[in-house]
């Protein structure tokens, strides 16, 4: 490791899943120019110059089967930053933000070491988790993607538009989870951004209100770049953040900080 690669990405192999755009793409990005060998996920073409590209689709096993059985060796990080809006069928929302996810990170998972990290992008918009703890840890509970399914088919009341509740179920999953993969060597953390200007923050505005979300980008007074998540993605799956476990970390600005103290 080098003073310029303090992060220690260079000849590490990394999956970033999410690619086509927003946080996804910008960490893929980043990634690629420490040095990283970037193999890259997601329903759209990437245009970003990687190790590897591969078409896949959360909402679906056999597709993500197929993505995972392309991958050869063993690699050091995942970074699940693959995500649609509310507004589309809430169970596709459910697929691709938490079930298909799932699945992914746990098909993965023989394909990563000791000293290897998963870093999970969830929002601020799944705070609300306490509410509902008692219900995500019934889903965080069933295994597999056909079981996720049917758990929400009947339970649609707490899935609702499914947005709030797949990125809730993100943060569960993440702090539970993380006790079991750290036995393994195995680090796996969550990030909660804020108001983040990407192609999915202008699909949000047209079901939620501006000044709404501008309300979510206090106290600091501004949207946050693609570039300002991904980098606290790229800490977190790093060597340098190797005592980091289980952690829930907002990226907001200071915007749940200040919703605690109210």
């Amino acid at each position: 490791m080098t003073k310029d690669d303090w992060l220690g990405y260079a000849g590490k192999r990394v999956i970033v899943s999410g690619c086509f755009s927003g946080i996804g793409h910008a960490t893929a990005r980043q990634l690629a120019a420490l040095g990283a060998e970037v193999h890259g996920l997601d329903w759209r073409p990437c245009d970003l110059d990687l190790a590897s590209f591969t078409q896949v689709d959360l909402r679906d096993v056999a597709s993500i089967d197929a993505a995972v059985a392309g991958f050869a060796g063993q690699f050091d990080a995942l970074f699940n930053c693959a995500g649609i809006p509310h507004g589309g069928p809430p169970l596709d929302v459910m697929r691709v933000n938490y079930i298909g996810t799932r699945y992914l990170t746990d098909t993965v998972l023989p394909k990563m070491g000791q000293g290897s990290a998963i870093v999970n992008v969830a929002s601020t918009g799944g705070m609300g988790w306490p509410a509902r703890l008692a219900e995500l840890t019934q889903l965080i509970a069933v295994d597999g993607f056909a079981a996720g399914e049917q758990w929400c088919e009947a339970n649609l009341p707490f899935v609702a538009e499914g947005y709030r509740f797949s990125k809730e179920a993100i943060i569960v999953w993440t702090m539970k989870h993380s006790a079991t993969l750290i036995r393994q060597g195995i680090r796996m953390n969550c990030t909660l951004p804020g108001a983040v200007q990407t192609p999915m923050l202008v699909e949000i505005e047209k079901a939620t209100p501006t000044a709404v979300i501008d309300q979510v980008a206090q106290p600091i007074g501004r949207r946050s770049s693609a570039d300002e998540q991904a980098t606290a993605l790229l800490f977190l799956g790093s060597p340098q953040a190797s005592y980091i476990n289980g952690a829930v970390l907002p990226v907001d600005g200071g915007f749940m900080a200040t919703i605690a103290l109210r």
